[in-house]
């Protein structure tokens, strides 16, 4: 893979980091700034609505930049409003630089999604996709709890700097190692991938590139669902002590590592086997889950597969919309960026309906197994669609 990739995927680290390492760190923020933790974990919320929005916009804003400018436009506004969001004491300024921050987030993955996609072998987008997302995985293993570790030594304000500082090589690097000269949506099919904007949002009315991204949507939130309850669940329901949750987080990131480079391996050359059997395999785990929940060694090997499988199958389902999004370079990896991250959203908030309503944190695995399963249902109605679409040209095909 070029060299130019591991670039984008330490800025998708940072990245990453920052959009997760709240988790830790919003009692204190809370504390800081004088709000309520409710109102500290809206910062969360509020990263997410600027990923789900920002990502096809940031792609439409940027369609006609050169690759190289698009993402440092990108990256340097992402390091810089994480500055401001470090020395402000005003909340409603930290609230703004978190949308500005998951603007410029989603815009930059897109972006890199874009160009990766276009500066790699034909053949070889899976590859390409699992280089980028192993920085997102890397920030769930060693990002997330080295900002938790920084906040509690030195306080919140000291996560925001490290994000900022790790995003300082980044930039340097892209300057040296991104060909500039192109606009990264005209790398395939002329400007635009598809003439322009509207081009490609022609090319994105495709049902095999919309089941894809919906599939994405609900695998993703499949994943986050229990991951956002897994500490709850560990302590409360499998009666683990509080000291295993950082190791079963870390296990969980370890499993998502495992998964993008799975994915990376086979994305290209058998994602069919790979998405069948793994989606199935990834139901059944969360079903066995719910089911052993209250037995840590049942719990514990879990969350390490459950990791994996996610991750390997997510991994995939962004190779295969940008394998089906060919003509709609920006724009495809825009959506695949707003589909992962509305299941980001939908996987916790569908987990918080079941606890509030009185199912308790048992009920986070069986949510993510009905996700699952719609997932796999969506999955076969599409296949079978498309059999049947194709048997009577089949028939009518004369004999040779």
């Amino acid at each position: 893979m070029p060299f130019f990739l591991y670039v984008l995927s330490l800025a998708v680290l940072a990245q990453g980091t920052s959009e997760f390492m709240l988790a830790g760190l919003v009692p204190d923020i809370a504390a800081d700034l004088g709000v309520s933790v409710p109102a500290a974990g809206a910062l969360t919320s509020a990263f997410a609505v600027g990923m789900i929005v920002g990502a096809p916009l940031m792609a439409v804003v940027s369609m006609r930049w050169p690759r190289r400018r698009a993402l440092l436009a990108f990256l340097v506004t992402f390091l810089a409003v994480h500055v401001v969001g470090a020395v402000t004491t005003s909340y409603p300024l930290l609230l703004a630089t978190r949308v500005v921050a998951a603007l410029a987030n989603a815009g930059f993955l897109a972006v890199a999604l874009a160009t990766a996609a276009a500066l790699v072998a034909p053949d070889a987008k899976g590859r390409a996709t699992s280089v980028l997302l192993g920085g997102v995985t890397l920030a769930c293993v060693a990002g997330v709890p080295g900002g938790a570790l920084l906040g509690q030594l030195w306080g919140w304000r000291s996560a925001f700097w490290a994000v900022a500082l790790i995003s300082v090589p980044a930039v340097v690097a892209i300057v040296r190692s991104v060909p500039g000269d192109v606009p990264a949506a005209a790398a395939v099919g002329g400007a635009g991938g598809a003439g322009g904007a509207r081009g490609e949002l022609r090319a994105l009315r495709r049902p095999r590139l919309l089941v894809v991204l919906l599939l994405g949507a609900l695998v993703n939130g499949a994943t986050f669902c229990t991951f956002t309850y897994l500490a709850p669940l560990a302590t409360d329901v499998t009666g683990l002590a509080d000291g295993w949750v950082p190791a079963l987080l870390a296990l969980f990131g370890i499993g998502s590592f495992l998964g993008v480079t799975l994915g990376g391996r086979f994305a290209d050359s058998r994602p069919l086997p790979l998405l069948a059997g793994g989606g199935v395999a990834l139901f059944a785990g969360w079903v066995v889950l719910g089911l052993t929940a209250g037995v840590p060694a049942a719990v514990v090997p879990l969350v390490l597969v459950q990791g994996t499988l996610s991750f390997a199958v997510g991994s995939t389902l962004i190779a295969r919309a940008l394998y089906e999004a060919v003509d709609a370079p920006r724009l495809g990896g825009g959506f695949a960026t707003a589909a992962l991250n509305v299941g980001a959203a939908l996987g916790p908030w569908a987990g918080g309906l079941a606890i509030d309503t009185g199912h308790g944190y048992r009920s986070a695995p069986w949510v993510s197994a009905a996700l699952a399963a719609v997932a796999l249902a969506t999955a076969a109605a599409a296949w079978l669609s498309t059999r049947a679409a194709t048997r009577p040209a089949r028939a009518a095909a004369p004999a040779e």
